[in-house]
């Protein structure tokens, strides 16, 4: 059994597949749209259309780099405000188009630079959860590596939360979490221990709905991912669009 500072760490890895690579591997011609328009296209935020079988869906993702220069161009899978914005436009295009939504949660947190303050980045992160609350279309979010802070909250509101095995998912940072609780930023996997932040303590907790177990063989893992998708989507549309939004508020009034 890991430990959860273990799990941290191979959240982490530069090698771990990231969001392009599960899209890539799950959907069908994928066609990517570009951003928020108002300010810019935030790379750190992948999105467009694509098919699931025969399912036409949306689906966005925080995309990290493998790279020392594509980390850069990502700006380390950290979006600013254009980039939620973007993610919310494509949301609501979903929406319109009664499409499902699919995101990949795989972030240190939303980007903490001046710039992106002065674009409102709290305003763009609540809006894009207060949103998706609301938005009359299937939600299933998968946490596929790294999901900390606002950041991974902004695209995790979903009818179904899927976790790999060795993902992460939590408010804070273990890092940040030790220098509030015990100011000492040092004791990051005390941190990690205390928080849940593992799949495992999250299915306990009843915020995971799902753990997809991970192996050698990506498209193992990939292949295991879509069968959860498909089957849950296919519940997911049997619902009426009152339903679905009445069984998304009791999920997140129950967990929080």
């Amino acid at each position: 059994m890991k430990t959860a500072w273990e799990r941290v760490e191979i959240a982490r890895e530069a090698e771990r597949p990231k969001a392009l690579d599960y899209i890539e591997n799950i959907f069908d011609e994928f066609m990517e749209l570009h951003g928020d328009r108002n300010y810019g296209d935030d790379k750190a935020i992948v999105g467009g259309i694509a098919l699931l079988g025969n399912i036409p869906v949306t689906v966005i993702g925080e995309q990290k780099g493998k790279s020392a220069k594509e980390n850069i161009e990502r700006n380390f899978g950290m979006p600013e405000p254009e980039g939620y914005r973007k993610a919310l436009r494509l949301m609501e295009q979903a929406e319109k188009f009664n499409r499902p939504i699919i995101t990949f949660i795989d972030t240190p947190g939303a980007y903490p630079g001046v710039g992106a303050e002065e674009r409102s980045q709290g305003e763009a992160i609540a809006k894009s959860i207060m949103e998706m609350a609301g938005l009359k279309v299937p939600i299933i979010c998968v946490v596929i590596g790294e999901g900390s802070s606002g950041g991974a909250l902004a695209i995790g509101v979903g009818d179904r939360i899927v976790m790999l095995e060795n993902a992460i998912y939590s408010i804070l940072s273990p890092e940040g979490f030790a220098s509030i609780l015990y100011k000492d930023s040092t004791k990051a996997k005390e941190a990690a221990e205390n928080m849940k932040i593992t799949a495992e303590d999250l299915q306990k907790l009843g915020i995971a709905d799902h753990i997809i177990k991970e192996n050698d063989d990506f498209e193992k893992i990939t292949q295991s991912l879509k069968r959860y998708i498909i089957k849950n989507l296919k519940e997911l549309q049997k619902l009426s669009k009152d339903e679905l939004l009445v069984k998304r508020y009791e999920k997140y009034r129950k967990i929080y």
